[in-house]
């Protein structure tokens, strides 16, 4: 390691214990989602299954809660449930990343890990340039930085990082999010044989190409991999003006499915669709596992979207990972469920079996807490269905629509929402809550809602509300927590 690197990464661990005792006395702190010892995480990065261990690296800025030189945090684990904060990975320590190692991803080869991320580099005008580089590790915990891979291409801005890597056949590919010179988002696609040596075969799609029209001024965080017979390309588009109940949030997170030649580099793909219709989704990254699972973790938050309002803040943190999640293909969508192993965390069961509510709003005995598991299965809902959650949030279906509300985080006075129109109907709802954070999968997956919540922390108050006739299940499991390490 550097001097420089040494430093980083003393003062990081410093901040770490200088701010140990307020970050852990904050209310809002979650029980079993991933968040930063001290300051701002982001974006999930180098996602992957490697000799039976998950790791999972976060985007992390010690020194704020705001963004700046990013970090490489890093968690592991062998189950999805009990982790352990590893030691930093990458500190913004070289010439070539000395602004922030920036998001990207992990591969295994000749018995190695490999992470591949942008380094950002500004000079004293705050010019940008981009570089994407290499570390490798052969412990899984201790890296070393191998430099620069792939230099800025012609014909796009330095706006151009996030490289997501993967084998097929004999070769590896990567693909990079870019905004041209024109300032239209891209995603580039990258050919090699060795890892080192890259050759530009050119965009995969973007704003502008084939059919798609304008799209979005930048593209962030791409991943492109198989998924039930199609080739998905996540991606998280940026420019986007709302329509209807689509792209209400700052920046958006969703796929194209369809299929990519390999020699072209080309994806013929239908429309672009969602992820997550919740108000904190975005940057999310998968792994194929060694079950063969497409495992996907996101980021629990926007930029640029009132990061500096949420009350964590104060405590010197800022945001969140989502769950673990399992992507399958349905034949027309994504569907996307919690991953199997959460269930290790749940306590005894309650259940309450066929509830009938008619034009009445009533708590049900024993359905509380901040840190549990509800899954709902409807049998009627005759006009309108809400659940209230903590007299702060609140689930509201009618007319086919379902509405998530909160207070505006900026301005309490307001309330916003978010809508998704569900074909057919509302069937059933899991909920995780955890503190500030609530995860909604609806239908089985086919839609997910994910936001963060912040109650007055003593506030356990549940309540079910239906206009008309309603009639359902409901199960609960208080949930233990990951356990860390």
């Amino acid at each position: 390691m550097s001097e420089r690197d040494l430093e980083l990464r003393r003062l990081a661990n410093e901040e770490v214990e200088k701010h140990k005792d307020t970050v852990e006395s904050d209310p809002y702190r979650l029980k079993y989602h991933h968040m930063p010892p001290v300051g701002l995480l982001n974006d999930p990065n180098g996602f992957i299954q490697w000799k039976g261990t998950y790791h999972l690296f976060y985007q992390w800025m010690p020194f704020d809660t705001g963004h700046g030189a990013k970090f490489w945090g890093h968690y592991a684990s062998e189950d999805l449930v009990k982790w352990r904060h590893e030691p930093i990975a990458l500190t913004p320590s070289d010439w070539f990343d000395k602004n922030g190692v920036y998001s990207g991803s992990a591969v295994v080869h000749d018995d190695e890990l490999y992470l591949f991320y942008t380094g950002n580099v500004k000079d004293e005008n705050d010019n940008r340039e981009a570089y994407q580089c290499i570390a490798v590790s052969q412990d899984g915990v201790h890296f070393e930085k191998q430099g620069v891979a792939v230099n800025l291409p012609e014909g796009y801005t330095p706006h151009f990082r996030d490289p997501k890597v993967w084998k097929k056949a004999d070769h590896w590919y990567m693909v990079i999010g870019a905004q041209s010179e024109d300032l239209q988002g891209k995603v580039v696609m990258f050919q090699s044989s060795d890892l080192k040596n890259w050759e530009l075969m050119g965009p995969v799609t973007g704003s502008g190409e084939g059919t798609l029209g304008s799209f979005g001024y930048m593209w962030e965080c791409p991943d492109l991999f198989a998924l039930g017979g199609k080739d998905i390309l996540i991606v998280s588009p940026q420019g986007l003006e709302p329509q209807g109940m689509n792209y209400a949030n700052t920046y958006q997170s969703g796929y194209f499915a369809g299929a990519l030649d390999y020699n072209t580099g080309k994806l013929e793909h239908e429309d672009f669709r969602e992820l997550d219709r919740g108000f904190e989704f975005y940057a999310p990254q998968t792994t194929l596992d060694e079950q063969g699972r497409r495992l996907l973790f996101g980021w629990m938050g926007v930029p640029d979207q009132y990061e500096q309002a949420h009350p964590t803040i104060e405590y010197q943190w800022v945001h969140c990972m989502t769950l673990p999640r399992e992507l399958t293909w349905n034949g027309t969508q994504i569907i996307q469920k919690p991953a199997e192993e959460l269930k290790q965390m749940r306590g005894p069961v309650l259940l309450h079996s066929s509830i009938t509510i008619n034009n009445d709003q009533k708590a049900i005995r024993g359905i509380e807490g901040k840190s549990v598991e509800w899954n709902l299965e409807f049998e009627k809902i005759e006009d309108q269905f809400a659940i209230e959650l903590f007299q702060y949030a609140s689930l509201s279906y009618k007319d086919g629509v379902l509405t998530l509300s909160r207070p505006h985080l900026e301005d309490k006075t307001k309330t916003e929402f978010r809508r998704v129109a569900l074909e057919q109907g509302l069937k059933s709802m899991r909920l995780y809550v955890d503190h500030s954070s609530l995860e909604v999968f609806i239908n089985e997956g086919e839609e997910v809602m994910t936001s963060r919540i912040f109650p007055q922390p003593e506030e356990e108050h549940i309540l079910f509300t239906s206009l008309g006739e309603s009639t359902f299940s409901i199960e609960q499991w208080k949930l233990d927590g990951f356990q860390h390490a």
